[in-house]
């Protein structure tokens, strides 16, 4: 059964654990990405959102659980560019672990690469379809 209605309005926040959170914002800062918020909370931890310039939807930067550790996983975010080979080269050139090629499988798939953090998460990088 679907809801017909609902109070959700927008996909505000990804969560990502990163064990070094200073590095994590350094990162994604470098990337392109700002930091809009970067507070305390719970005693030893902070809660920091990274977005993209004209984004909406942001990265949060989270801790891992007391006790736990942060295993690399896909994360499913897909960000989108306008210029793939500019940007599969510009990600090279800055040294981030990127994938050598850029993927082109035809079809309703736009040309994408995959790329990872310092944590070793992985994202996608697709080309945006004119």
């Amino acid at each position: 059964m679907a809801i017909k209605e609902t109070a959700i309005r927008r996909l505000s926040l990804v969560c990502v654990p990163t064990p070094d959170q200073d590095r994590a914002i350094a990162f994604y800062e470098m990337l392109g990405f700002e930091k809009r918020t970067d507070a305390p909370y719970g005693g030893d931890y902070r809660w920091v959102e990274v977005y993209l310039p004209e984004g909406m939807t942001g990265i949060a930067l989270t801790p891992p659980p007391p006790g736990q550790e942060v295993v690399p996983t896909e994360t499913g975010i897909i960000l989108t560019t306008d210029d793939i080979e500019f940007t599969h080269a510009q990600f090279q050139s800055l040294g981030v672990d990127v994938d050598a090629e850029i993927s082109r499988m035809g079809g309703p798939v736009p040309p994408l690469f995959w790329f990872r953090d310092p944590t070793g998460h992985t994202l996608m990088i697709v080309e945006q379809s004119s």
